[in-house]
């Protein structure tokens, strides 16, 4: 693996900078989102959608930091929402933009409400789609149905695997065959599928014939295919061509216009999270430095993939150089980053910078032991860092009792 330089995907954004001089004046914990890193990746998102004809959508699930929705517009088809408020905020802040909404289940009291800003909803069930499926198209929406091909091309985390064996996503065959009718097929526009996570093209590949095999005949009834997400598009190895290839089979065979719904690959490596040591405590032999940044509160992903963040000057494999365990100051024990070997022995101040952190972090953080929410900084073109938030003590006290 090796120390992480400025060399590496996740930190290329810093390479015209000295990273300790251009943080050392940032309140931390704190959220840095790189602008230039996030117009790259909309710019390769943007050029495939050229080249096929296909349409990219932002699942906000993963980023939803709208002060960049402006940038992203341009290179994006719209949104894709996991429910009423992300629907909400993508018709509000990316308004020229479709909004597509995909839920688990629907609830009756919000439904009318989504109908204001939803342009396709994606149901999760037959039964789902025939209890709000009249009313979303009398209101002229479009649309879908979840499938599920049962393809699982994932492995080690079957929990996270939507077509693992009872999973509750999508529509698979067997209950197609029981449970849709005509009338039903009727108010259908589309199918989606969504089965990757982080994965190159090989596994849409994969799983794209497995969806040919059980819904094939179904396929050439509708007017529309989304490929969902987990797409890692802007990664350096990623596959293009077989990506491509896999849209321009399913336009050609089918006559469907594709979405892709990517939120990982619309913020790959563009966001940093800058911290400090606060202190360094041994146990049993074992050097621990504290941060004033939390696993379980600032990078909760940390603990439910789990998954150990890289770290700039730091190797999570055992070497020759300054093996630390870092932690968070919270009481929950298990509030643990990891183990790392660091190329410069740890001190107290020192700052600690995490890449890739403009996923899953922002948009899943929380306030648990009271710690409080990092602000959210702006990084541009010149190297300039602006404050987009300012959190407090009222972010914290808010949701625990009446105003």
């Amino acid at each position: 693996m090796g120390y992480k330089t400025l060399r590496d995907p996740q930190f290329a954004g810093l390479g015209n900078y000295d990273p300790k001089a251009l943080f050392a004046q940032l309140p931390t914990p704190a959220y840095v989102i790189d602008q230039e890193r996030l117009r790259e990746n909309g710019q390769v998102l943007a050029a495939l959608a050229e080249r096929t004809g296909c349409k990219v959508l932002l699942a906000q699930k993963a980023f939803s930091n709208y002060d960049f929705y402006p940038l992203l517009a341009p290179y994006l088809a719209g949104t894709e929402a996991s429910g009423l408020y992300e629907a909400r905020l993508g018709k509000e802040e990316m308004p020229q933009g479709e909004v597509h909404v995909f839920c688990g289940a629907y609830r009756p009291d919000e439904f009318e409400e989504l109908l204001q800003y939803a342009d396709h909803i994606v149901f999760n069930s037959i039964h789902q789609l025939k209890a709000f499926g009249p009313q979303g198209r009398e209101a002229g929406k479009s649309l879908g149905l979840r499938i599920n091909p049962q393809c699982s091309t994932q492995e080690g985390h079957a929990i996270y695997d939507p077509c693992a064996p009872g999973s509750r996503m999508g529509v698979t065959r067997d209950v197609w065959d029981k449970e849709m009718d005509e009338a039903t097929l009727e108010l259908l526009d589309g199918l989606h599928f969504h089965t990757l996570c982080e994965q190159n093209s090989d596994d849409l590949k994969t799983t794209l014939h497995a969806v040919e095999e059980k819904f094939g005949d179904i396929l050439p009834q509708m007017k529309w295919l989304n490929m969902g997400g987990g797409h890692h598009i802007t990664r350096p190895d990623y596959d293009l061509d077989t990506l491509e290839a896999c849209i321009r089979h399913a336009q050609q065979a089918w006559g469907v216009t594709v979405y892709l719904e990517p939120g990982e690959a619309v913020a790959l490596n563009a966001g940093y999270f800058v911290s400090r040591v606060l202190d360094i405590v041994e146990n049993s032999g074992t050097k621990i430095a504290i941060l004033d940044a939390s696993a379980a509160c600032h990078m909760p992903d940390v603990l439910e993939m789990p998954y150990q963040p890289p770290i700039l000057g730091a190797d999570t494999q055992p070497g020759e150089g300054h093996p630390f365990r870092l932690a968070g100051p919270t009481c929950l024990a298990g509030d643990v980053v990891g183990d790392y070997t660091f190329e410069k022995e740890l001190k107290v101040g020192d700052l600690v910078v995490f890449g890739d952190m403009a996923i899953y972090t922002t948009c899943k953080n929380n306030t648990f032991n009271g710690m409080p929410l990092p602000d959210l900084w702006r990084l541009d073109r010149a190297g300039n860092l602006t404050r987009l938030t300012q959190f407090g003590y009222q972010d914290f006290k808010m949701r625990l009792g009446r105003p």
